[in-house]
């Protein structure tokens, strides 16, 4: 057993020690900026001496001071980018900070900077949807990329409510799991909105029409694309998965963890349950995660994959902040110090990474003095003492090792586990095993009791700890691990699975026109059950070769009523099902013929829909072989216009699945009908569809446009909407051009309305507006334009606030106009206020400059005083937003921070003076008393010992033969440590206790002696007593500071 003492730190000594650098603020690794906004780039360091600070951007050398643009601040590393005026692109890179002083170096991470981006919407025409009620609808968004991506919402008038039958992905769809008539839209809008920039864009309004039906739906899952079949997270982040399914009645979600339980205190969810979201991932939330969607109808699952990946650093890279020593080692992740000498201290760093990222971590190994160590090793049969010379201290952690070797019995850690595989695959046992390292183990592995075979089969790694099997052999086995001394072993059993056997012996029996029986005997499960049987039919006479599942059977059952259809040549097979897998399939069941019949049904998707103007396409979905139900497939269309009372228009057509209907009026309603028909008859009686022959552009224009101004951003604008005949189409809205000198807006307001608003305007500027209508075909004339203009607002901040040419008691201040005055620019108001050192601020001063008035000298400050400015700019509206600045008056860039050093107070100075004149004193008057009362002089003994460690002691009493001192051993009146508490000594390796009146010299009970340190060396040796009480740890550290 290995025992350590840690030595408590004296704080007093900690503030005299020199430090490396340390990294104490930067900014993020990804750093997006906004372009109106100074590109600010933190670095802060702390270190004894204080570091100074470089820079590199983008692998090379960046030299802050030949950019005008770039300032580092005053004892700091932090840059402020000025970047109005300037493209913005060009500061864009990769950028790191590196603090160094005489100690070492610190590097910080690397920080990418990049522009904000918000680029527009791509241009695209949105058809309108029409579906029937009950189904799903997913409206697809698909913003533009920004950078950083854009937030997503959707509006209509106004935000959409979301619930559990409508929600929003992860990536902006909007999803319906069934539709219902009050989903009836002209203008779902997605909106994507940059959070850096502050600019809202939206998508074409896309128009949803909801016809009713009286059908049911049964529920079926919808799998997102099925872009969640597998996904990877990163331990510590956040994993979220989205399950959405689609179903009439509206399905409930619900998740769980196959074989385990999900993470109750990090564990939520959102979206009503249809997004789970697990925080601060770990390896035990890899595995499988089951989505669950249940309506009265039934449940569909879907399983997510989930894999976490640790950042486990494949990459070491150990950098030395010093000059080579040959003495350092570096052996994988571990550097080795050797014969470390006062000279080897030097910064050490880590730089981790793979492809998940990087990891910077500094080790600063100050080397203070040397050491002597005492260990004690015992053994069973004797005791044994080594010294141990030990060069080096770290930061003063004194460890004292006693080793006590006693044999630890052997035991079995993990046992291997149960397992069940896969014929063919590997299976792997774990056997981890804890025994004494003096001991010789050995592993063995057992096959039901028996050894393994000698084969390629088996493979040991890991020293026999982990056996891997090439071709899994089903039976129980044993790890076993020996030593001479004990044992210890444990089993488990291995159970293969395979894919079940195919079923045999298909029979065909109650053979009817439209049902027939068939029944099989099952195949071997190789130990895992069959979940279900799958029977599948050939069509010999539409799609001979090609099977199609008909239907499926639990996996307890061995018969199955199956229904058939007309005029089809069936041949039937079966296959089971494990959770391995499908069997392959049985050999096909004898052929069973059934009769022709008339047709079943009749074409689906009928629709009718107007390409162009005064025509009507209608189409089908048609029938298929297997659904005509006999030969001479064939479809009667029948048309006529809505409500009137003409006759119906039919044509009988064969292999087509539409037919084009000219002449007709523009956009006018049509009811349409198809049905099916063959040599044996026809087909149910269809229901009516309504389509719209072809729509052409609107051809009059909305009049009476009139505009009401409410403020410098926002108007009104109202207009009398055109006849409906005009239209010549369906009315999809009405879109409004308001258009200036530099830039227009196009705003789209759906349905038939007769009003709106205009946000976002500019202030105190001249608008042009026209309005036109809007149908499927396209949009109409426009109306006369009408000019409007908005009232002056109040300006924006000033461009820039900068300082130069700081004085002693002066400071020069310039700045930019706004870059939108929105208005006539008044003037400007400047408030400063100095600054103290505990963040305080003085009184307020302002100062009012007129407009044409851009730098100002402020005359009669405090000198090294810090000053804040603020500054904004006016209109006769009011003021607009103000920018602020700081800086001091005195030049003097040496100062790090406000704090003032109390080294330069005249007070201190003195101070310290009287101090040192009272030590010289001491010192004299010691020296004095100590000539007067020793019985030989010091130079006398430095001429015969040269060294006091080979004096021959004397045998009766162990002291010094020649040099014995009968008095008491006490310390010389006036003796004083010196304060840093070390003691020096002169070449001669002398103690202070060989010139003391008898002092002893100081053993501890275990015979070491520890009160004995080098310091600096010096031809003049200062001398003290030592103290006559019992030494510790503690007093040891302090004199070897």
């Amino acid at each position: 057993m290995t025992s350590a003492l840690e030595v408590p730190l004296d704080p007093k000594v900690l503030e005299g020690l020199p430090q490396p650098p340390t990294i104490t603020l930067q900014s993020p690794k990804d750093y997006i900026f906004d372009p109106r906004e100074n590109i600010v780039i933190h670095c802060e360091a702390k270190g004894k001496p204080h570091p100074s600070f470089s820079w590199t951007r983008n692998g090379t050398h960046f030299d802050v001071e030949k950019d005008s643009k770039v300032l580092m601040k005053p004892g700091s590393g932090t840059l402020v980018i000025d970047i109005s005026g300037e493209k913005a692109e060009a500061y864009e890179g990769t950028y790191q900070c590196t603090a160094h002083n005489e100690h070492g170096t610190a590097v910080a991470n690397s920080i990418v900077i990049r522009q904000s981006r918000s680029p527009l919407w791509s241009k695209e025409r949105n058809e309108a949807i029409v579906v029937q009620m009950g189904v799903s609808l997913v409206l697809q968004c698909r913003p533009p990329a920004g950078l950083p991506p854009p937030v997503i919402f959707w509006m209509d008038n106004s935000e959409l409510p979301l619930d559990k039958r409508v929600s929003q992905a992860l990536n902006g769809d909007l999803y319906f799991s069934n539709v219902l008539p009050e989903d009836s839209r002209p203008d779902y809008i997605c909106y994507a909105r940059f959070p850096h920039t502050q600019t809202i864009q939206q998508k074409q309004p896309i128009s949803v029409t909801v016809l009713d039906s009286k059908s049911g739906q049964s529920m079926i899952f919808q799998d997102l694309n099925c872009i969640w079949l597998n996904h990877m997270v990163l331990r510590g982040e956040i994993l979220e998965l989205e399950c959405i399914a689609e179903g009439l009645p509206t399905p409930e979600i619900s998740w769980q963890k196959d074989g385990g339980e999900l993470p109750g205190s990090r564990t939520s969810f959102q979206n009503f349950q249809k997004t789970l979201k697990i925080s601060d991932v770990n390896e035990a939330d890899a595995g499988d995660y089951r989505c669950a969607a249940t309506n009265k109808l039934g449940t569909a699952h879907h399983v997510i994959k989930v894999t976490v990946k640790g950042i486990q650093f494949n990459l070491l890279i150990f950098l030395f902040h010093s000059n080579d020593d040959p003495g350092r080692k570096v052996d994988g992740d571990t550097v080795i110090l050797s014969n470390v000498q006062s000279g080897s201290s030097a910064v050490y760093q880590c730089n981790a990474s793979n492809e998940f990222g990087y990891l910077l971590a500094n080790a600063f190994v100050n080397v203070l003095g040397e050491l002597n160590l005492i260990c004690f090793v015992a053994t069973v049969n004797k005791i044994e003492l080594e010294i141990l010379d030990i060069q080096a201290s770290l930061y003063y952690f004194l460890i004292l090792t006693h080793c006590l070797h006693l044999p630890e019995p052997t035991r079995i850690l993990k046992q291997p586990e149960y397992k069940v595989v896969q014929r063919g695959m590997s299976a792997e046992f774990e056997c981890k095993v804890k025994h004494d390292p003096s001991l010789i183990p050995t592993m063995t592995w057992l096959k039901d009791n028996g050894e393994l075979p000698d084969d390629e089969r088996y493979n040991d790694l890991e020293t026999q700890r982990l056996i891997h099997f090439n071709t899994s052999v089903q039976g129980t086995y044993t790890c076993i691990m020996n030593t001479t001394l004990d044992q210890d072993s444990a089993s488990a059993m291995l159970t293969v699975v395979e894919k079940p056997d195919p079923p045999t012996d298909l029979e065909l029996t109650d053979q009817t026109e439209r049902s027939v029986q068939l029944t099989w005997i099952p195949g071997d499960e190789h130990n895992s059950p069959t979940e279900k049987f799958l029977i599948q039919y050939e069509d010999l006479l539409h799609q001979p070769g090609v099977w199609i599942n008909l239907t499926e059977v639990d996996g307890t059952g061995t018969t199955a009523q199956l229904n058939l259809s007309p005029y089809v040549y069936y041949s039937f097979r079966v296959l089971a099902k494990n959770r391995v897998g499908f069997s392959e399939p049985s050999l096909p069941s004898s052929q069973y013929r059934t009769n022709p019949a008339a047709p079943d049904e009749n074409p689906s998707d009928v629709q009718g829909v107007g390409i162009e103007p005064g025509n009507l396409v209608i189409s089908w979905t048609p029938l298929t072989g297997f659904q005509a139900n006999g030969p001479s497939l064939q479809y009667k269309v029948q048309w006529r216009q809505k409500d009137s009372d003409e006759d119906w228009i039919e044509r009988t057509v064969a292999n087509v699945s539409q037919i084009v209907v000219s002449g007709t009026p523009t956009y006018v309603p049509y009811e349409i009908k198809v049905q099916a028909l063959n040599d044996y008859g026809y087909g149910p009686e269809p229901g009516a569809v309504i389509g719209y022959s072809g729509e052409d552009l609107p051809s009059s224009a909305p009049d009476n446009v009139q505009i009401m101004v409410h403020n410098s951003t926002l108007a009104e604008v109202h207009w009398e909407p055109v006849a409906l005949p005009s239209v010549r189409g369906k009315l999809q809205g009405y879109k409004t051009e308001v258009e200036t000198e530099q830039q227009e807006q196009v705003l789209t307001f759906s349905g038939n309305r007769s009003e709106g608003r205009l946000p976002g305007l500019e202030p105190y500027s001249l608008y042009n507006l026209s309005i036109r209508v809007l149908n499927n075909k396209g949009e109409g004339p426009p109306s006369p334009s009408k000019r409007f203009e908005t009232p002056e607002g109040v300006p924006g901040p000033p461009a820039f606030l900068n300082v130069i040419n700081p004085g002693l008691d002066s400071l020069t201040l310039e700045w930019g106009p706004p870059m939108k005055n929105n208005g006539r620019l008044a003037g400007y108001i400047l408030k400063y206020q100095p600054v103290n050192n505990t963040n305080e601020l003085g009184p307020v001063k302002v100062k009012n400059f007129l407009a044409n008035e851009t730098t100002f000298t402020l005359d009669n400050l405090n000198s090294s005083m810090l000053y804040r400015f603020t500054l904004n700019a006016k209109t006769i509206k009011g003021s607009g937003p103000t920018i602020t600045e700081e800086s001091f008056t005195a030049m003097d860039t040496t100062v790090p921070s406000r704090q003032v050093d109390i080294a330069t107070q005249g007070w201190f100075i003195g101070l310290m003076c009287a101090i040192a004149l009272l030590i010289l004193v001491l010192l004299i008057v010691c020296f004095i008393k100590r000539n007067k009362g020793g019985k030989y002089p010091v130079k006398e003994k430095e001429d015969a010992h040269q060294d006091p460690e080979i004096q021959p002691m004397k045998e009766d009493d162990g002291t010094f033969g020649e040099y014995s001192d009968t008095e008491d051993h006490k310390p010389l009146k006036g003796s004083r440590t010196p304060s840093n508490g070390t003691v020096r000594r002169d070449e001669s390796d002398d103690s202070l206790v060989d010139y003391g009146e008898g002092g002893d010299g100081q053993f501890n009970e275990d015979g070491s002696f520890i009160g004995q340190y080098s310091g600096k060396k010096e031809k003049d040796t200062h001398e003290g007593n030592e103290s006559s009480e019992a030494p510790s740890p503690v007093n040891a550290m302090n004199s070897f500071v």
